[in-house]
């Protein structure tokens, strides 16, 4: 195991160096001048070539692309302009919260989806199957931004149960209490669509394996249905299924961006779409770079469990 670790580390290097670069890359292609964009009225010719000069713009493309790498591989992603911070700094801070929303999505849809898959296999052409695969449709067809924009109009708008924006209470807010009920509806929202997938995906896998010859022999043997259906077939139908919540993660991560937006959530979504509208470049490059090299990650982690479920991937 330590070796096929290490082998898919490796295998990390260049896949985050070509991430370095598009990231790069498509903040030059960005139509307009950063510099005139921060300064705004104060975008006087002199004043132009000078921020141009500090940010290292007035250097070729391929020097600026260098240095930008030699600063992060120092720790250093830059200073924020508009902020008036260091990149890592708002970064990370930000990035806590689009953490621990993406987690709890993630968690609610990979449970909930299991589960639904699962029922929706044992009860195949039953009413619960039925059930489920109708509320799965409709969690794939829906947006995550609509889903949210409808949750709040239902939920904190008319029932007033919970709060519609923000991540604690402006005024006596804090504590866990306080934030687990800012959490609930955006994660939700955003849990839905990936568990409507692991659902379907669960389904089918569960399908396949429970026409297999050792689950006949195992009900001819007289084991338990229960037993049969967790300890043999779901434990074969979950190595087809890791792969995907893997991919799901990613989505989660980026469907973040719009339910940050749409609930108001001070996390590294609605910071990226601050700073692409005030052409803060170095923090754009930095939030984007550390919510790609985390996509990079999750799926690591995914091959790694399932090399964990099955030993022949090692091999």
């Amino acid at each position: 195991m330590a070796r096929y670790i290490l082998q898919r580390l490796a295998g990390l290097i260049p896949v985050v160096i070509g991430l370095s670069l598009i990231v790069f890359l498509l903040m030059a292609m960005i139509p307009g001048n950063p510099a005139q964009a921060l300064l705004g009225a104060y975008a006087t010719p002199e004043n132009v070539a000078r921020i141009s000069q500090e940010l290292g713009l007035d250097k070729p493309l391929w020097q600026q692309y260098l240095i930008w790498v030699n600063n992060l591989l120092h720790g250093d992603f830059g200073h924020s302009w508009v902020l008036n911070r260091p990149v890592i700094d708002e970064v990370l801070e930000r990035f806590s919260a689009t953490l621990l929303l993406g987690g709890c999505a993630l968690l609610l849809s990979v449970v909930l989806g299991l589960l639904a898959g699962v029922v929706s296999a044992v009860r195949q052409f039953g009413w619960g199957d039925r059930i489920i695969t109708l509320l799965v449709l409709l969690g794939i067809s829906l947006p995550s931004f609509l889903i949210g924009l409808l949750m709040i109009m239902l939920f904190a708008v008319s029932l007033r149960w919970f709060p519609a924006s923000g991540m604690l209470a402006v005024y006596g807010g804090g504590g866990l209490s306080d934030l687990l009920h800012h959490l609930v509806m955006p994660s939700v929202a955003l849990a839905l669509v990936a568990t409507g997938v692991i659902a379907r995906l669960t389904r089918t896998a569960m399908l396949e394996v429970l026409r297999q010859d050792y689950i006949r022999t195992a009900r001819a043997k007289g084991l338990n249905e229960r037993r049969v259906i967790w300890r043999h077939a779901f434990r074969v139908a979950l190595v087809a299924v890791v792969p995907a919540i893997g991919i799901q993660a990613g989505f989660v991560l980026g469907g973040a961006v719009y339910i940050e937006t749409v609930f108001q959530w001070p996390g590294l979504g609605a910071m990226l779409v601050k700073a692409v509208s005030t052409r803060d470049l170095l923090l754009v490059q930095g939030g984007v770079l550390v919510a790609a090299v985390a996509c990079v990650l999750i799926n690591l982690l995914t091959d790694i469990v399932q090399a964990c479920l099955d030993p022949r991937i090692k091999s």
